[in-house]
């Protein structure tokens, strides 16, 4: 007598594995359906007789976000969008190299508070400014670069100029993007403008291929051959070429918003800015730290100057603060700063960072109360588990902390005497420097004399653009600038040798004994 509990399983797995083989089939399809673009194509047009092109796209968007300069260096994988800058009122700057451009642009994002634009041409126009775009992402500069590419029918294939541009600005970048249809140049744009901005800012970089950038007429010219092979394979080629040409350009000239979205600000809770309150009131020498974060919009530069004065702490300023208050205003002390955070009871870092500008925190006495705000977390934190530690970190817009703070403290003063300390300390380190100003050498220049004769003759709206060692170091306590955000440097730069094997020995200490 036949069993029917053996043969039940048999009998329904045929029908189960069609069922599972024809989905599996189904979904294939649908999925490659989806990445050629043939349902879009469905429900929206291409556009065959426009001369638009994509690069109008690009400027649309540049124009709806505020920007005025876009600097570059004239390439053809980039020469659309260039040219619709210019027609819409958008300066195009032409510079001598690609570094050149990103710097320029980093400038000018330093000083509007907007993104600073920069546009090269594809491979060793992108490899180019590689040093720039660094130097971006370390001094938190937002920077939007566009890179041209080859097409993309030919990316991977060997055309001019193709490298794999994506993997080398990934860790330079918050934020990166390939363009591979016109309709989402919009849409990229706008997300990578708000990336710049948002958070702690940094560059962004989109790539731009050729053929999302000239118009219809051209790129079908170069991505389908008036000639194809005959036959079965050759129809097949012909229908994937003219597929992939509609599919880059259906929906290009739709109307889409090109306006900003909405900033990721980080802001202080309540509580945090409560807690700072508390300790700030109970400081009897208190000292404030303002670095570039603190320059950052939303908060104009005038605004945080008034709630510096407000606050009444004496501060020393660094990066793009420098020139916040102007010249020779008395909160703003210059000279003896690691004699003066000795002595500090309560010391507020707001925006500046224990790297090796501040010996790593080792200058932070044991027994001040340490308050730090950073939009980065992990600057914030930076060499906290080796020579420091907050009493209070708070991560956050730098600026808005300082106007809610003082609001909390509701008009507080402190004694003058404090101050005064640190100004007599300020003017005995000046007098030093003027006499050593003073000594003849017999042969070459005086730096010192040199740097006190620009800040004699330096016009009130001078920018003053700095690098360098010794000589730079030595004018941030000469050289006044004569007003916010008329300091541009580098950020921060490297340590010296002997700096870095001191750090590094440390943490493979610190390594070891983990074990």
């Amino acid at each position: 007598m036949e069993n029917p509990a053996v043969t039940a399983p048999a009998e329904g797995f045929f029908p189960s594995f069609l069922l599972v083989t024809c989905g599996t089939l189904l979904a294939a399809l649908l999925g490659a359906a989806h990445r050629l673009g043939l349902f879009y194509q469905l429900m929206h047009k291409v556009d065959e007789t426009s001369v638009q092109h994509g690069g109008e796209n690009v400027a649309a968007v540049l124009r709806a976000h505020g920007v005025r300069f876009i600097f570059t260096l004239v390439g053809g994988h980039i020469s659309p969008l260039l040219v619709a800058c210019e027609k819409l009122g958008i300066r195009v700057v032409d510079t001598r190299h690609e570094v050149t451009a990103v710097f320029a642009a980093d400038a000018v994002a330093r000083l509007t508070g907007t993104v600073g634009v920069a546009a090269v041409t594809a491979g060793p126009g992108l490899t180019n400014t590689v040093t720039a775009v660094k130097n971006a992402q370390v001094a938190q500069s937002p920077v939007l670069l566009l890179g041209g590419a080859a097409s993309t029918l030919l990316q991977k294939r060997g055309a001019l100029q193709a490298i794999d541009q994506m993997s080398l600005f990934r860790p330079l970048c918050k934020f990166c993007a390939s363009v591979r249809r016109v309709r989402d140049i919009i849409p990229t744009l706008r997300a990578a403008m708000a990336a710049a901005q948002s958070g702690t800012p940094g560059p962004v970089f989109v790539e731009l291929p050729v053929d999302v950038l000239y118009p219809y007429y051209m790129v079908q010219k170069e991505m389908v051959p008036a000639k194809l092979p005959k036959g079965l394979m050759g129809r097949v080629i012909s229908w994937y070429l003219k597929n992939c040409l509609a599919n880059l350009f259906v929906g290009a000239w739709e109307p889409q918003p090109e306006g900003p979205l909405p900033l990721d600000i980080p802001q202080a809770s309540p509580q945090q800015v409560q807690r700072c309150v508390e300790i700030l009131s109970r400081a009897k020498k208190p000292l404030l730290l303002l670095g570039s974060q603190a320059l950052l919009p939303p908060v104009p530069a005038d605004k945080l100057r008034a709630a510096v004065e407000t606050l009444g702490v004496p501060c020393f300023l660094g990066g793009m603060a420098r020139g916040l208050l102007g010249r020779n205003h008395p909160l703003h002390i210059r000279q003896n700063r690691g004699a003066a955070l000795k002595k500090a009871d309560v010391v507020l870092l707001a925006g500046a960072v224990c790297d090796f500008r501040l010996s790593y925190g080792r200058i932070l006495s044991h027994k001040s109360k340490i308050i730090i705000i950073n939009r980065n977390r992990d600057d914030m934190l930076l060499n906290s588990d080796i020579f420091w530690k907050p009493q209070e970190a708070v991560q956050g817009d730098v600026a808005s902390f300082m106007l809610k703070l003082v609001e909390g403290l509701q008009g507080q003063m402190w004694a003058p005497e404090w101050a005064e300390e640190l100004r007599e300390a300020d003017r005995q380190k000046e007098q030093t420097f003027r006499e050593k100003a003073a000594m003849p050498v017999a042969q070459h220049l005086n730096p010192l004399r040199v740097l006190q004769l620009v800040e004699e003759t330096l016009p009130d709206n001078s920018f003053l653009v700095v690098d360098g060692g010794d000589f730079v170091a030595t004018a941030a306590y000469l050289v006044q600038p004569r007003g916010p955000l008329r300091w541009l440097d580098p950020g921060k730069e490297k340590p010296t040798p002997r700096e870095a094997f001191i750090i590094q020995t440390l943490h493979n200490y610190l390594y070891f004994l983990s074990f």
